[in-house]
């Protein structure tokens, strides 16, 4: 393998793994920088392992989660009723939450979006149902990204060694 070849599959390789990150990480697109990791991957085989089929299924996969993450914690704030500021206030509690660690993570967008809820509606118990139900649906998403991560290493994994 050239030199170029080499840099590439470094390259493929910390995609992955920081894709694998950003899938816990919300600043991060996960899902689609396995993808594109993959992609190069499969490139750099001459798709002699990694085809068409399995870069189609794997793109579908990508797709999924997209709308997954969009949906799950809008739908999850919408069924209560959530406001604008309710989901803008989650965004922020998101972005916040990167600088708190794992609990930052965790709770910064429930802290967020309650705060955004309850500076719109002055109603504290609807403040918390929103919180809960935007960090439900982020929860949601979270995991749901976890399985789709390691459903696509999976699937380019057993097309490699078949």
């Amino acid at each position: 393998m050239s030199l170029t070849g080499i840099l590439m599959a470094v390259v493929a390789a910390l995609l992955v793994l920081t894709g694998l990150a950003g899938v816990v990480l919300p600043a991060l697109p996960g899902i689609p920088l396995i993808f594109g990791g993959l992609l190069i991957a499969a490139w750099l085989d001459g798709f002699a392992h990694i085809g068409g089929i399995t870069l189609g299924l794997l793109g579908a996969l990508t797709v999924l989660s997209l709308l997954i993450e969009l949906a799950a914690s809008v739908v999850g704030a919408q069924r209560v009723g959530a406001s604008t500021l309710a989901l803008a206030g989650a965004a922020v509690g998101t972005v916040l939450g990167l600088f708190g660690g794992l609990i930052g993570l965790l709770f910064a967008p429930l802290a967020g979006a309650a705060i955004g809820e309850y500076i719109a509606r002055r109603d504290a118990l609807q403040a918390a149902r929103v919180g809960l139900a935007t960090w439900l649906g982020m929860l949601f998403a979270a995991v749901a990204k976890v399985a789709i991560a390691f459903m696509m290493l999976g699937i380019a994994l057993a097309a490699w060694l078949l």
